[in-house]
């Protein structure tokens, strides 16, 4: 019943359905030279077009008359199996995971998703033997939220007629901001008052404003200069890094410039440079990371100093309410660190230790 709902002058409905994407799903899609892509559209009729940019997710959108769409979403499941069942050649694995697929919905949609109580997903889930996950926090600085679909294609491919069913009878209420995947950050290296990003093997200058940061913040804090090495012992921060990651109140503005000093490996002679042994990540609300990092970054580099661990926090993004913070070394440096952050979280929640 519900399939014909949607057939019924299928042809004169045309959706469009977005779908979150990580690299290797997007490469699989693509396929070698598009060949892959190429032949879904053409068999389809569907446009499938694939968002743009080095970020680790990208955004899938598949356009056209309802019939198309789920030609194309059939294809995309398929092709998913194929791959399932191609890497499952090589491993020791003897159950078979289930494809799984994540749709980008507008927040506004998924409480008819949902239904009362959570009848309509029970009843999606029921009728198609598709797992269904509505997540429950929006995807960050979009009012769109991930509806995960997983088991066998034809499971999944039911599973989708059904939520176009509930898309078309429930629009969208108000504007929809889309989710856009930001880009993976790259490295920034400073040397001699200039900045580099790797690209490779190889340095390549950074545009100016990151380089005129820099000056500025070399003019806030002496430093020991580059090639000038200093008594390394374990934890021991990095005299460009501890001059550079200053606290964002000195220059207004610059959170993100002062998180990205603090992400990267130190590059200054006479430390030890040896392998990590596990990394964990910690999220913070952006209002309590200057209590983490300190004035002039003098907290952080403390935590750092006394636990021996590499603690690095993430650039700060915009609408994003936090921060991440990856904090590297072995398994006692990584508690010791946890621990020091929380007394600081601690005694800045009960307004002991307010800066």
């Amino acid at each position: 019943e519900m399939e014909s709902k949607v057939s019924e002058g299928g042809l004169n409905v045309t959706l469009t359905i977005r779908l979150l994407m990580h690299g290797k799903e997007v490469g699989s899609i693509i396929g070698k030279k598009g060949e892959t892509v190429k032949k879904m559209r053409e068999e389809s009729g569907a446009r499938i077009n694939i968002s743009e940019g080095n970020c680790p997710e990208r955004i899938v959108t598949i356009t056209g008359p309802t019939d198309a769409i789920f030609k194309a979403f059939a294809m995309i499941a398929y092709k998913f199996e194929e791959d399932i069942t191609n890497s499952m050649s090589n491993s020791t694995a003897t159950s078979k995971p289930p494809v799984t697929l994540r749709l980008v919905v507008p927040a506004s949609q998924c409480g008819s998703l949902i239904g009362k109580g959570g009848s309509k997903i029970k009843e999606i889930r029921e009728s198609t033997g598709a797992q269904v996950q509505v997540a429950g926090d929006m995807l960050p600085n979009s009012t769109e939220r991930a509806v995960t679909i997983s088991g066998t294609p034809d499971a999944i491919i039911q599973c989708v007629k059904q939520i176009c069913v509930v898309m078309l009878e429930s629009p969208p209420k108000g504007a929809t901001i889309p989710y856009r995947p930001k880009p993976a950050s790259t490295p920034v290296i400073f040397a001699g008052g200039q900045a580099y990003t790797i690209q490779g093997q190889y340095a390549i200058p950074h545009p100016d404003q990151l380089t005129k940061l820099h000056q500025l913040a070399m003019q806030q804090t002496p430093f020991t200069p580059l090639g000038q090495t200093t008594p390394a012992f374990p934890g021991e921060v990095c005299a460009v890094k501890s001059a550079l990651s200053i606290d964002c109140a000195v220059i207004p503005g610059q959170e993100m410039f002062c998180a990205a000093l603090t992400m990267f490996p130190c590059i200054c002679p006479g430390l030890d440079a040896s392998p990590p042994a596990s990394t964990h990540e910690l999220t913070i609300p952006n209002d309590l990371i200057g209590c983490i990092i300190g004035r002039q970054g003098t907290k952080i580099n403390e935590i750092r100093q006394m636990s021996g661990a590499q603690i690095k926090i993430a650039n700060a993004t915009e609408g994003s309410s936090e921060r991440q913070i990856t904090i590297t070394g072995t398994p006692a440096n990584i508690s010791l660190a946890q621990y020091l952050i929380n007394a600081r979280l601690t005694s800045e929640v009960t307004g002991m230790g307010a800066l």
